[in-house]
């Protein structure tokens, strides 16, 4: 990326290059519209760089630096790979596994609780399934897992029948992981999990972006415990800042569940994930065999998720999928690196 696609300055430089006055998200915008990829906006308000990138922008938090020092240290995590978002991130880290507080729009970011919501809570998720109805999460449930997710996709033209099924299907999985002691999460619909009782809510980033910022603090005041995907180091940058009960990281082995431009995180970045998120972590992506379960074990991750991997009939997979996670807990911990690899392929 050259000079001109990548412009890093102060408040007052964006100003004189953009021509006009104003806050850092419309100087970045104006110099993004004139040609510029990306735009770091180097202490733009005290204590916070703003930053615009084609794969994300927002607010950074953290320890004061001259635009000469952000530079440098964003051309150096690029030359490693890094896309311009996760390249800006590092840059802003003081030192390893220290990431900065990264907004979800133009409302400044909050630092995150020490250990996330996640800490409130004394059980580990462990094994934690992922189903597609309130008949195979009863399966789930009586193989013995006690952390599941209802995961039903919104079609592209939903009709009434499919809105009262859905609603079925969830006060139906509520009852039945209530009667088990098991926790629930709710994938993407929130309010509906809410008015029906579910403990928890599972959201990936795009769906939280689109609530704004309104509506992310109604999904926060409703109490109900939030899981967050993650895929690079600006989605956990960004997922931290709503201590939320965990953080997912993945996808740890290729999977086929999901068309993802993703790299796989590998034991790599899933054990650097555990050591910098201060929340709890799950592992999920391509974890089919209890093999996998136990290598994931040894990084520090708080759950393991499971999909294709729990067969027809998780009776007989499950015992397997607990033994190797135990086994996995009990081994020598997985030493992370102090830097993750990339996982979004440069353009």
């Amino acid at each position: 990326m050259n000079d001109q696609e990548l412009v890093i300055c102060t408040a007052d430089e964006a100003r004189e290059r953009a021509g006009v006055a104003g806050e850092a998200p419309l100087l970045a915008q104006r110099l993004r519209d004139r040609g510029a990829m990306a735009v770091c906006i180097v202490g733009a308000r005290e204590g916070f760089d703003w930053i615009a990138t084609p794969q994300a922008c927002g607010w950074l938090a953290g320890p004061a630096q001259s635009a000469g020092a952000f530079a440098a240290a964003m051309r150096q995590a690029l030359a490693q790979g890094f896309v311009t978002a996760d390249a800006a991130i590092v840059a802003k880290m003081p030192a390893p596994f220290v990431l900065p507080a990264f907004s979800w729009g133009e409302s400044l970011p909050h630092s995150p609780s020490a250990g996330g919501s996640g800490s409130r809570h004394a059980r580990p998720l462990n094994l934690y399934a992922i189903v597609d109805s309130a008949a195979r999460l009863r399966q789930v449930l009586a193989a013995g897992v006690r952390t599941v997710q209802l995961r039903i996709k919104k079609p592209a033209s939903p009709d009434a029948a499919w809105h009262a099924m859905l609603r079925t299907e969830i006060g139906q999985a509520v009852a039945d992981s209530a009667g088990a002691g098991a926790e629930l999460f709710v994938n993407d619909h929130w309010q509906l999990a809410q008015e029906l009782g579910a403990p928890g809510v599972h959201l990936g980033q795009e769906d939280l972006l689109a609530l704004g910022d309104p509506g992310r603090a109604r999904l926060l005041a409703s109490g109900m415990a939030l899981g967050v995907s993650s895929h690079s180091l600006w989605e956990l940058a960004r997922a931290r800042t709503l201590s939320p009960r965990y953080i997912a990281c993945g996808p740890v082995w290729p999977t086929v569940t999901k068309d993802m431009p993703w790299l796989p995180q590998g034991m790599d970045n899933l054990a650097w994930w555990c050591r910098a998120a201060q929340a709890p972590v799950t592992a999920i992506g391509g974890i089919l065999e209890p093999r996998q379960v136990q290598e994931v074990a040894r990084t520090g991750t708080d759950g393991v998720c499971i999909v294709r991997g729990l067969g027809e009939d998780p009776r007989a997979t499950v015992p397997a999928f607990e033994a190797a996670l135990q086994a996995g807990r009990q081994q020598a911990a997985f030493d992370p690196p102090q830097w993750p690899h990339p996982t979004l392929p440069r353009p």
